[in-house]
């Protein structure tokens, strides 16, 4: 196997007595989107910060084609794209300007800079904006031109903080498939707290909570581990612990998985669909209302909560 682009290697970060990142190791390939998957606060984005040079690391390391990022060749941070989370942008320069003196920066030649601006100010449906100031922009043009600046000198990996955050849906579809089409190219490492979003444009993703790696896997092996066949979700009316505990025990006798979180039942088997009636009748039998009902294939959402008994959103 090829030497990975990235390696992590036991990084720990701390602030006062909180453990922000504990222990993290992980490997990034060339040419792979990689999801880093979290609710928030879970470490994301100072590991993020930490892998870019951003933040320094108080154990561990991390290396670039196989270079240290810190203390080493300073051609090998260039080698990083980091689009933030927060919008960075100056409201004052046009979208061009603010591309021409990034691409500057990084010691890219103005012909060659020119180049790359009007093809990505293209690629992001920004191009009647090129001579536009950066405060005209709507929101999500803001973003989008925040995207492309971490891209204008040509990095090998690019590191997108939650790229679709605020985002109107016709803008995320155009990042998805930017991101999509970048990917054959480059490695990009992604963060986000959007399971669906990271299902559809990942080739393997890491689970992280509390600072700590739980898994990394592609996202079909990771909901496998969740368990397999169909999900049905109960929103319950009226449950008390005994007669969750007596459903319970009749639903597990032709189900796989059973998880209850919060208000809500949640079923795995395969067939559900034909078992609904005797679902339903089980519940009657326990003196469970069922508000509502939903019927789904396994996600990446339900990984996590497998692993830790809570949403990514809590």
């Amino acid at each position: 196997m090829a030497e990975p682009v990235l390696q992590v290697e036991n990084l720990v970060k701390r602030f006062g007595s909180l453990t922000a990142v504990d222990s993290l190791s992980l490997e990034v390939q060339a040419g792979e989107v990689f999801g880093f998957l979290g609710p928030n606060g879970a470490g994301k984005t100072t590991s993020i910060r930490m892998m870019c040079g951003l933040l320094k690391p108080d154990e561990g390391r991390v290396l670039l084609h196989g270079k240290p990022l810190l203390g080493g060749d300073p051609e090998t941070t260039s080698r990083v794209g980091v689009c933030p989370q927060e919008i960075v942008i100056w409201k004052k320069q046009t979208c061009m300007e603010q591309l021409l003196f990034i691409a500057d920066m990084y010691g890219v030649s103005r012909k060659t800079a020119k180049q790359r601006a009007e093809s990505l100010l293209e690629q992001m449906h920004l191009s009647e904006k090129r001579n536009k100031l950066a405060k005209t922009l709507s929101g999500g043009m803001q973003r989008r031109l925040n995207l492309i600046l971490a891209l204008v000198h040509d990095p090998d990996i690019i590191v997108l903080d939650e790229p679709e955050a605020g985002l109107d849906p016709q803008s995320r579809v155009l990042v998805r498939e930017f991101i999509q089409d970048m990917a054959s190219r480059k490695t990009v490492i992604l963060t986000t707290h959007n399971m669906d979003e990271a299902d559809r444009v990942a080739d393997r993703v890491a689970i992280i909570d509390h600072g700590k790696l739980l898994l990394v896997d592609t996202p079909e092996e990771l909901k496998k581990q969740a368990g397999t066949g169909d999900v049905l979700e109960i929103s319950l009316s009226g449950a008390t612990e005994e007669s969750i505990a007596k459903a319970r025990e009749t639903l597990q006798s032709f189900t796989d998985d059973i998880i209850v979180h919060d208000s809500t039942l949640q079923v795995r088997a395969h067939g559900l669909i034909e078992k609904m009636p005797t679902v339903l009748e089980t519940l009657h039998q326990a003196e469970i209302v069922p508000c509502e009902m939903n019927w789904r294939p396994t996600t990446l959402e339900d990984v996590f909560i497998s692993l830790t008994g809570r949403g990514l959103r809590e």
